[in-house]
């Protein structure tokens, strides 16, 4: 049973209130809903926030393009290792006591690597921000789910999806404004302001909330889950830069799929006292919400790996400018966030998140069918926007039927599920979705170069950026090679964003068929209404 600043009540099957405990009220509630969004903002502006500053770091600590990928992905990989264990543990100890050492992490960690003199510091820094987030992410959204009543829980999960979802672009944004208007260094400066501002309010609004559990931690499934995303995670972000067939990518796979094997035998072991009771994927809440999180997540993902590109590449546009181009499409999801709450009360959830996967599949169509190099910005916006609508409207009740699967004393562990669906989505869907566009441009270029010397025709070969680079080196053939990699990076574009569609499709198809059927906002403990159904 939660405790709202309040002694802790007996356990209710029903998962209902106790008459003693102390609701907060609507003015709290608001409170308590803008902490845990500016706590979660400074988490998902690290994720992005070094991307605009590769060079600076590469510079900076004298490192190859390989140690500063580590640098950024460190990052995510502790986070999204640590999410379940750690958000299991706040709902034991308390979650405000964790929310608050999460914070200290974190800003602790952020100031180090603002000051970083060394690559092992960065390193170091990078590694325990992750922990620290960790004990951020899943807090914030326990803490909505834990505090705030039934028919105000959807329009607050609203909130905190747009938070996450268009927190990244905004993230980028600023983090960009800040590289090319200071230094890179300034980067930390954001989300140590944000860990200041939400800690204080934290400390002033947000009731502490811990359940009491008849069972021992699972300590077992801890480790084999941070075993298994750590190994899955790495192949997803190694891949592409060392090999698929690379013996440290197979290693991790093979690491990360025995882990993943021996957590889910595990945990079918201990059943009631699981760190996760995997049975619960049975429903079709909780199994239909994470496919939703992992694809939506992913093509999103995808789709930053091949916009930044065209913007930079093709427009030549500026970082910060780039950044800025994403706006209208953060702005949009955002608001469809939302929008989706009051959407599904009069629809239905299913419905609701099939609308959005149809919207966000349509967007990807449009920018597959129309973009080009003289079509410029234009040629993508619709598409964009269509795709910013979609994700919003279908990421809300996406994370509701999550959190709704699992009992209110487990609302850590559902609300870190649900972000380690976003983590494994956004590292698969940036794997998947880069390659395809890597492997349509490769396919693409060869037959557009024709009379261009061998030197800078070899180097066109590996990328766009390249291609533009060792352009000055092909003499008369400068800028036919130049507009032979622009077109050459179009037609890989449209490779993967038809791909991007072709899983979008089968998705639709799935929740059309599998959805979850009950109301959103009724989690697992609360009574139900005759006609809902968990299949």
């Amino acid at each position: 049973m939660s405790t709202n600043q309040a002694p802790e009540a007996s356990p209710d099957p029903s998962g209902a209130r106790a008459p003693h405990e102390v609701v907060p009220d609507a003015r709290q509630r608001r409170t308590i809903l803008i902490a845990v969004c500016v706590a979660l903002m400074a988490v998902i502006a690290s994720v992005s926030g070094l991307n605009v500053a590769q060079p600076d770091l590469a510079v900076a600590f004298d490192a190859s393009q390989s140690t500063v990928l580590w640098i950024i992905n460190i990052y995510t990989l502790s986070l999204a290792a640590l999410l379940l264990p750690l958000g299991a543990i706040g709902d034991r100890f308390g979650r405000k006591p964790m929310l608050l050492s999460g914070l200290t992490v974190f800003g602790v960690a952020s100031a180090v690597a603002g000051l970083a003199q060394s690559t092992e510091i960065m390193l170091a820094a990078r590694l325990l921000s992750g922990v620290g987030a960790a004990m951020i992410m899943p807090i914030t959204l326990a803490v909505i789910t834990s505090t705030f009543p039934k028919e105000e829980r959807g329009r607050a999960i609203g909130v905190w999806t747009g938070v996450a979802g268009g927190g990244g672009i905004l993230g980028m944004f600023l983090s960009a404004a800040l590289v090319d208007a200071v230094s890179w260094r300034w980067l930390f400066v954001l989300p140590i302001a944000l860990v200041v501002v939400a800690l204080a309010m934290t400390l002033r609004s947000v009731p502490n909330s811990r359940e009491r559990s008849g069972h021992a931690f699972d300590t077992v499934g801890a480790l084999t889950s941070v075993v298994a995303v750590v190994g899955l995670i790495f192949v997803l972000q190694e891949g592409p830069e060392r090999g698929w067939t690379a013996p440290a990518t197979l290693v991790g796979l093979v690491v990360g799929a025995i882990a993943a094997i021996g957590f889910v035998t595990w945990e079918l072991r201990r059943r009631d006292a699981a760190l996760l009771d995997v049975r619960l994927f049975r429903e079709r809440g909780l199994a239909g919400g994470s496919i939703t999180l992992l694809v939506v997540f992913g093509v999103q993902a995808g789709i930053f790996v091949v916009l930044f590109p065209f913007f930079q590449a093709v427009l030549g546009w500026s970082g910060l400018l780039s950044t800025l181009a994403l706006m209208p499409m953060a702005v949009m999801m955002m608001m469809a966030s939302g929008l989706a709450p009051r959407l599904a009360a009069r629809i239905g959830p299913r419905a609701t998140m099939a609308t959005g996967i149809l919207l966000a599949g349509a967007g990807l169509a449009l920018m597959a069918a129309i973009v080009s190099v003289d079509g410029g910005y234009l040629s993508v916006l619709p598409g964009m926007l269509a795709m910013g609508v979609g994700m919003g409207l279908s990421m809300t009740p996406s994370t509701e039927a999550i959190t709704s699967a699992l009992p209110r004393e487990r609302q850590g562990v559902a609300s870190a599920l649900n972000d380690v669906t976003r983590e494994f989505g956004t590292a698969l869907g940036v794997a998947l979705l880069g390659a395809l566009l890597s492997a349509g441009y490769r396919s693409a270029i060869d037959s557009r170069l024709a009379g261009v010397p061998e030197g800078p025709a070899d180097t066109a070969r590996e990328g766009v950026a390249n291609a533009l680079d060792a352009a000055h080196l092909a003499g008369p053939q400068a800028q036919a090679l130049a507009r032979a990699a622009q077109e050459s990076f179009v037609d890989g574009w449209q490779n993967a964003m038809w791909a991007g569609v072709a899983v979008m499709t089968t998705l639709f198809a799935y929740v059309l068929a599998r959805g979850p059927q009950q109301p959103t906002g009724t989690p697992a403990n609360e009574p139900e209404p005759a006609d809902a159904t968990a299949a």
